[in-house]
């Protein structure tokens, strides 16, 4: 049983969505929350698998929340809910730590969907759209400052082989398993130990993550 988290200040809204996912057999709602600050604290009590994110709430926004959910290393994952495809907010969202983003007039089993694939640890964001954000807001992104000139010097990557930077490297442009697998020769299922290794290396939550690592190392710059 999936059990979420609603997060959204308006109440009909939060009832459009209870209904929805109170009519699955595999899921259940945890609670409700109206702003960031509420979220915070329900999910530290409650633990739900997925946090079901707004982003604009009055006092603290959703890309806070997120924030501050991710960083207290609870296993929630975070799910946000946008207006549009490839705006600010969702790039923000992404980097914070969620695991992904809808638009908020997805069809419902976009919805159901969405959450499935983020409380079994998948993205709900491909990578190649996910670049396509990192790429639009390219401004936003935090100068290198005094971080190493040499990708492979990033203390997150030392620990990394040549064929998994390789195959981060890649993951950072946006190719899917089958693609890596093609492209470099290798057997799928080779390619899914090598992205597990990766993920655990590097403390990348999910794919979505390694992307935005991939961009924060300097192994992949905007187009």
């Amino acid at each position: 049983m999936t059990t979420v988290l609603i997060v959204d200040d308006q109440p009909m809204q939060r009832f459009g969505f209870r209904m929805l996912l109170e009519s699955q057999d595999d899921m259940t709602v945890a609670g409700e929350a109206g702003n960031g600050s509420e979220a915070i604290r329900m999910t530290a009590e409650l633990h739900p698998d997925v946090v079901l994110m707004d982003i604009r709430m009055p006092g603290l926004d959703g890309i806070e929340a997120t924030r501050r959910i991710v960083a207290s290393g609870d296993r929630t994952r975070v799910l946000i809910l946008t207006t549009f495809d490839l705006d600010e907010y969702a790039h923000e969202g992404l980097r914070a730590g969620a695991s992904g983003f809808l638009i908020k007039d997805a069809l419902p089993e976009e919805l159901l969907s969405g959450i499935r694939a983020v409380a079994s640890g998948d993205a709900v964001v491909a990578p190649s759209l996910t670049r396509r954000l990192l790429d639009a807001y390219a401004d936003h992104l935090p100068t290198a400052g005094s971080a190493p000139t040499d990708p492979a010097a990033h203390p997150r990557l030392t620990s990394l082989t040549d064929r998994e930077r390789e195959i981060l490297t890649v993951i950072g442009q946006g190719w899917t398993n089958a693609e890596i697998a093609t492209r470099l020769h290798l057997a799928e299922s080779t390619v899914k130990t090598h992205v597990g290794r990766i993920l655990a290396k590097t403390g990348a939550r999910d794919r979505v993550q390694a992307v935005i690592l991939a961009y924060d190392t300097k192994l992949v710059r905007p187009s």
